[in-house]
């Protein structure tokens, strides 16, 4: 076993990344980055597929201390996020500190030497005092339980792993989900397929993305004009902030948001049985809402089909619907999301007694303030439960989490403690608040979502504002920690 580490962080996202910035910054130089991928980037790493780009405009989505001026669009294609990223990584010393090709496999707690003892796939295993977890929530793929699925006999892949190597044009290529990716690959494949059959199984609000390029001379302002971009950002936070309020205290609010829906679909689709069968039946906002300018003009194209049918199974030919229909296909697409409430998994953490973190979240998981878990020292959690936006950047939350993290290592280091332990009693009251106010929120309007355990408990997402996250994590409060004296 190697030496020592001060902090193991998992993960080389967004949140890795600007962790390991953070704590450097605050002289915590012996950090290492565990990575299980061959580059940093996280979901902006895995994500390639065609047309993939950010939903928050461009200005809100780089950290507050390395403002991007640069965007080419107002918002931020795949590829530009992933640069900005790799130059963040360079600019700040962090590059040298990834371990690539590197998964945890299994992490757990020695009480008696306050000391994470981490395994990772390639058999080794290191020890730190503090253990971040980045991983995100968005990173294990999902592919839905059809029957038949090893029978398909041409090329078959998950959104998240898109082959650049199978050929797309001219082929029949079926899509399987309508969520956030599905609405940007559409676009794209109708214009190389020549038949594109996309499966939805609930349709999705679609209202129209503001997007176009950054003109030369807008580019040149921002990048002369001091204090121009910040009025920007503070612009743009301030519009998004605002939205929280149909999504967590007035949901008639939303009907402002629908209108916007509503003129999209008429404005793309004049058959009326199209239309009905891209209107939602669920609430505005109780799942996520998206943003495209050119997904429902795609679906009006004569060699494209939207099928609403339930999917009995893939066929070694394509695709089977309820009554028998079969669907023909060269090309399999599933964009069909993440296990987006498992969180660490399928990592084993082992804590204080010999506690499992997946045995004590079979319930659903919960951390206080989506960082911190009770029986798990020196363990943080970024972009935890409770910690997901339906409104605004969550690189906002992620600051705030750095932050929040960074009080709690110093205070560790001032008073000379072995290790920190959330107190039952405060997780229990934070779980309490989160559950109560997530009741009376629009995502818990009756409809299925991917903020939602099995059993409909919602666990990913912040019901509330921003700047009020902001305000609970300035400080680390002492009253709701137990601690050891080195």
């Amino acid at each position: 076993m190697s030496a020592p580490h001060d902090v193991v962080i998992i993960g080389a996202g967004f949140g890795g990344i600007g962790m390991a910035i953070r704590l450097i910054q605050a002289g915590f130089e012996d950090v290492v980055l565990l990575e299980r991928a061959g580059d940093l980037g996280g979901t902006w790493r895995d994500n390639t597929y065609p047309g993939a780009a950010c939903d928050i405009p461009s200005h809100l989505y780089s950290f507050s201390f390395e403002r991007k001026t640069d965007w080419s669009r107002r918002f931020p294609p795949q590829h530009e996020i992933l640069d900005y990223l790799r130059h963040c990584a360079r600019k700040y010393g962090v590059l040298p500190r990834i371990r690539f090709g590197t998964e945890v496999t299994e992490a757990r707690f020695d009480e008696d030497e306050g000391r994470w003892r981490i395994a990772t796939g390639r058999g080794d295993t290191l020890s730190a005092r503090i253990l971040v977890s980045a991983c995100g929530q968005l990173n294990r793929p999902v592919l839905p339980p059809v029957p038949g699925r090893e029978s398909f006999a041409g090329a078959s892949f998950h959104s998240a792993r898109w082959d650049h190597g199978t050929d797309l044009d001219g082929k029949r290529i079926a899509v399987i989900g309508t969520g956030a990716s599905a609405i940007q690959i559409v676009p794209e494949l109708a214009g190389r397929a020549a038949r594109l059959t996309v499966f939805q199984r609930s349709a999705p609000y679609v209202i129209d993305k503001p997007d176009r390029p950054y003109r030369g001379w807008e580019k040149a302002l921002l990048r002369t004009v001091p204090g121009l971009h910040g009025l920007s950002r503070a612009r743009l936070y301030a519009q998004f902030e605002a939205r929280a309020l149909g999504f967590i205290k007035y949901p008639r609010l939303m009907d402002l948001v629908a209108r916007r829906f509503r003129a999209n679909l008429r404005g793309h689709i004049d058959d009326p049985a199209l239309r009905e069968r891209l209107t939602p039946g669920y609430p505005m906002g109780c799942k996520r809402i998206l943003l495209s300018g050119d997904y429902y003009p795609a679906l009006t194209e004569p060699h494209v089909d939207l099928v609403t049918d339930p999917i009995d199974r893939i066929t070694p030919g394509g695709v089977r619907t309820a009554g028998g229909r079969e669907h023909q296909a060269d090309v399999l697409v599933y964009a069909t999301g993440f296990a987006a409430t498992d969180f660490l998994a399928p990592m084993k953490i082992t804590g204080r007694d010999g506690r499992e973190l997946n045995e004590e979240w079979r319930d659903g998981a919960v951390a206080h303030l989506g960082i911190t878990v009770s029986g798990f020292p020196n363990l943080f959690l970024l972009y935890g439960p409770y910690t997901n936006l339906g409104h605004n950047s969550i690189i906002y939350m992620l600051e705030s989490q750095f932050r929040y993290v960074t009080g709690c290592l110093r205070a560790m280091r001032d008073a000379g403690l072995a290790w920190i332990d959330v107190r039952p009693d405060a997780q229990d009251a934070f779980g309490r608040e989160m559950r109560e106010r997530l009741r009376s929120t629009v995502w818990a309007a009756g409809c299925e979502s991917w903020y939602m355990t099995a059993d409909g408990e919602i666990v990913n997402n912040w019901p509330g504002f921003t700047f009020a996250y902001r305000r609970a994590t300035r400080r680390p409060d002492p009253r709701h920690f137990q601690a050891r004296i080195s």
